[in-house]
């Protein structure tokens, strides 16, 4: 995504990053389909991502 740490997690603040699952390391990841649909819909919605 070429985006930083601290803009990725404004983005997850405001809800618009993937769902993320917290791992008892205190590492985020991502499932694989909650990052398919949240890019599907970032190219459906892409007039208002930048």
């Amino acid at each position: 995504m070429r985006i930083g740490p601290s803009a990725f997690h404004r983005m997850l603040a405001r809800g618009e990053a993937p769902r993320m699952v917290k791992l008892p390391n205190g590492e985020l990841r991502c499932r694989r389909a909650d990052l398919d649909a949240w890019w599907d819909m970032c190219e459906r919605d892409s007039g208002t991502w930048r």
